[in-house]
């Protein structure tokens, strides 16, 4: 019963929006699993999204499907499961939501579930729409759900932030929604001012 209400809640603080609203350099996510996660993406325009998946091989159950089989609208990348698939491929008949950029720090905090919205700016979109291109074809690095996930691609697309396990601070900014704190909410706030 807890976890019904719960997914209630974040259906609830989740706004939905339709696909003709988006606009290229957008970091868009769908909820998966009766909301037990999001899936993120960045759109690029022509009803395409570039996102970060899993490979084939892992026990644990992906963030998107990653095999061509599964995806026929998508492009395998040459490296690391960075891949380009169309809108409708990349929703898996789930409802289309857009992550909030450089939200002040109440409405951040007021958040249910991390990951839609952050405290960091977004870089212009022409610059988000390269990021998602080039590293479709460099790729992103071996995913792993907690340091290196969909979200983290996402993130990184839009602000050039990173997940370093090295810098605390780096590390809390690229994490805003697969393992968010209040910690965290504060070192982004502090680290925009100074950025």
């Amino acid at each position: 019963m807890m976890k019904v209400c719960e997914n209630m809640i974040l259906k609830a603080s989740s706004k939905k929006i339709q696909w003709k609203e988006l606009e290229p350099g957008d970091h868009i996510y769908t909820w998966r699993r009766a909301y037990s996660y999001a899936h993120h993406g960045i759109f690029v325009g022509e009803g395409k999204v570039i996102h970060l998946t899993r490979g084939e091989g892992h026990i644990l159950l992906s963030s998107s499907r990653s095999h061509p089989s599964d995806n026929p609208c998508g492009q395998q990348s040459t490296h690391d499961h960075v891949i380009e698939s169309s809108l409708a491929s990349f929703l898996s008949g789930g409802d289309l939501y857009r992550v909030k950029y450089g939200v002040d720090l109440v409405s951040f905090l007021a958040k249910t579930r991390g990951g839609t919205c952050t405290l960091a700016l977004s870089d212009p979109p022409d610059l988000v729409v390269h990021r998602a291109n080039t590293l479709r074809e460099k790729g992103f690095g071996v995913y792993n759900l907690s340091e290196n996930n969909c979200e983290d691609f996402a993130i990184y697309c839009k602000t050039s932030l990173l997940v370093d396990d090295s810098n605390c601070v780096r590390r809390s900014i690229g994490r805003s929604g697969q393992a968010t704190s209040s910690f965290a909410a504060i070192v982004v706030f502090i680290s925009t001012l100074v950025r």
